[in-house]
C-alpha cells in the first residue's frame, strides 16, 4: 500500500521483509488491506442526437427520464448503428470512490454489486470493467442476466443537454451474494443512500445486511449521502441509519442542511456529529471540512491560523488524530478546513465527482491506519484507538489535493496517482 500524503520520512513500514508468496488480484481477507462498498452498477453515456431522435423515443427534451430498460436498449443501440457515442464513463458514486482509492493507495478494494453475465465487446458493461482500476476486486458481484445500469446523456445541437436513465439490473443484488468475511475483515465498508429509494428491490434488504455485518464486526461504516433531493424525502431513515451505523458521513453543503436544517456549515456538521464519529464535508468553492473527536487528553493545538466562523476558534486543535467517540475517555469536537487547492483549478472541467475523490483521500488514510496496525502493532501510532492515521489538517490536504486533481480533468476517476514530486508552485502554496 502507498502511504497517504507527502511525507518527510522515506520509510513508515517494514521494507526488507521477504516477500516469498505470488500476488493474486482476488482480495484474501484473513491477510490483505482492502475496503469494500456496495453500490449500484452504471455506466454513463455520452452522445450527440438530433429533436427527431428525441421524439421518435419519446423522450422529454431538457428533463430526467426514466426509461425501462427495452427503450433504452433501443436507444443505445440506435446511437451505436448510427455513431452518435462520443464516450462511455464508468459511474456510481461508490465504484468511483473505490476505483479513486485503489489508485491512490495501488491496493486493493472490493466492489459489491451487479455485472451481467454476458459481456459483448464495446458494450456498456464492457467499458465499465475497461474505466475500473485492475485493483478493484469484481469477483464478489453478482451475475445478472440483463444489463446493468445505463445513464444516456443526449446532447441536442442547441447544447441542451437531456437524460435517459435506465435502472435495469443494477439494484438486483441479493443480501446472499454478499460474503461475510469479505466484510469482517475490510479496514473500512463505504456505501451510499441511493438504495434507500428501492424498498421494492433487493439491493436496499443488501445494504442493510452490510451494515449489520460491519457492525457487528467493528468495521468503520462510512455512508455518502447522494443528493439534496434525496436526503429531503428519507430524511428520518437516512437519520437513523447514520445513528446506528455510522461513523463517517460525506456530504456536501446542500445534503448538510437537507440533514440537519442548518444552513451554516460548521453548525451542520456540529450536529451531525452528535450522530456519528467523523464527517468530511465539502462546501465548492469554500474549500472543505473534517471534523470529529478526539480525546481531550491526546489534543494537539494548530500552528496554522487560528479561524472562526460560526464556531469560534474552531480549528485549533486540528493537529489531532481522529478518534471514535466511544473510544475516548473525555471527546472533544475538532474542526479543521482547507480552501481549494492553489485557489482551485485555473479551469474546472468536471464537477462530478470531487466529493468522491476527497472521500477516496479520507478511505485511504483510515485503510492506512489498518496497514500500519497490522505491520507495526508495537508502534506508539496505536497505543490509543484511532479511526485514521493522519491529523485532521493533514487529512483535509490530503482529500482538497485529490479533488482538484479530479476538478481539473474530464472523468470523476483518477487515471493516474498524484505526482510524487512538488513543483514549485505548490511548494509556494503550502508555505504560505
Amino acid at each position: 500500500m502507498k502511504f497517504p500524503g507527502r511525507r518527510k520520512i522515506k520509510h513508515y513500514f517494514p521494507v526488507a521483509q521477504a516477500n516469498n508468496g505470488l500476488p493474486k488480484s482476488e482480495v484474501q481477507p484473513t491477510k490483505d488491506t482492502y475496503i469494500v462498498g456496495l453500490d449500484e452498477t452504471i455506466v454513463d453515456v455520452i452522445a450527440k442526437v438530433d429533436d427527431a431522435f428525441l421524439a421518435r423515443h419519446s423522450i422529454r427534451k431538457g428533463l430526467s427520464n426514466l426509461v425501462d430498460p427495452q427503450t433504452a436498449s433501443a436507444i443505445y443501440q440506435e446511437l451505436v448503428a448510427e455513431e452518435r457515442i462520443s464516450d462511455h464513463f464508468a459511474g456510481g458514486t461508490i465504484g468511483n470512490t473505490l476505483h479513486n482509492y485503489s489508485v491512490l493507495a495501488d491496493d486493493k478494494s472490493v466492489l459489491l454489486g451487479v455485472m451481467s453475465n454476458q459481456i459483448n465487446l464495446k458494450s456498456p458493461e464492457y467499458h465499465y470493467i475497461c474505466d475500473t482500476s485492475s485493483k478493484v476486486d469484481m469477483n464478489h458481484l453478482q451475475g445478472v442476466a440483463g444489463d446493468i445500469g445505463r445513464g444516456i446523456t443526449l446532447i441536442t445541437e442547441d447544447g441542451e443537454r437531456t437524460f435517459a436513465i435506465a435502472p435495469n439490473a443494477m439494484d438486483d443484488v441479493e443480501p446472499e451474494s454478499v460474503n461475510e468475511d469479505v466484510i469482517a475483515n475490510a479496514a473500512a465498508f463505504v456505501t451510499c443512500a441511493y438504495p434507500l429509494r428501492h424498498a421494492g428491490k433487493p439491493i436496499k434488504a443488501t445494504l442493510m445486511k452490510c451494515l449489520q455485518l460491519a457492525k457487528k464486526h467493528h468495521v468503520p461504516v462510512i455512508i455518502t449521502l447522494g443528493t439534496q433531493h434525496l436526503v429531503e424525502e428519507y430524511r428520518d431513515e437516512i437519520q437513523q441509519i447514520i445513528e446506528e451505523y455510522a461513523s463517517v458521513v460525506a456530504m456536501n453543503e446542500q445534503e448538510a442542511e437537507a440533514l440537519t436544517g442548518e444552513t451554516k456549515v460548521l453548525k451542520a456538521a456540529e450536529q451531525t456529529l452528535e450522530w456519528c464519529d467523523m464527517v468530511l464535508l465539502t462546501a465548492g468553492p469554500v474549500g472543505l471540512y473534517l471534523c470529529g473527536y478526539t480525546d481531550d487528553q491526546f489534543k494537539r493545538a494548530t500552528t496554522h491560523p487560528i479561524k472562526s466562523q460560526d464556531i469560534a476558534d474552531f480549528n485549533q486543535w486540528e493537529f489531532s488524530r481522529p478518534q471514535r467517540k466511544h473510544d475516548c475517555e473525555s471527546p472533544i469536537k475538532v474542526y479543521s478546513h482547507i480552501d481549494p487547492y492553489m485557489g482551485g483549478p485555473e479551469r474546472i472541467r468536471n464537477t462530478n465527482g470531487a466529493g468522491d475523490g476527497a472521500l477516496s483521500a479520507l478511505l485511504h488514510d483510515i485503510a492506512a491506519n489498518s496497514f500500519h496496525q497490522q505491520q507495526v502493532p508495537h508502534s506508539s501510532k496505536h497505543s490509543e484507538s484511532h479511526l485514521a492515521y493522519s491529523s485532521f489538517a493533514q487529512i483535509c490536504k490530503y482529500a482538497n489535493r485529490v479533488s482538484y486533481e479530479i476538478l481539473s480533468q474530464h472523468s470523476p476517476r483518477l487515471s493516474k496517482g498524484l505526482p510524487e514530486k512538488e513543483d514549485s508552485l505548490e511548494q509556494a502554496y503550502w508555505a504560505r
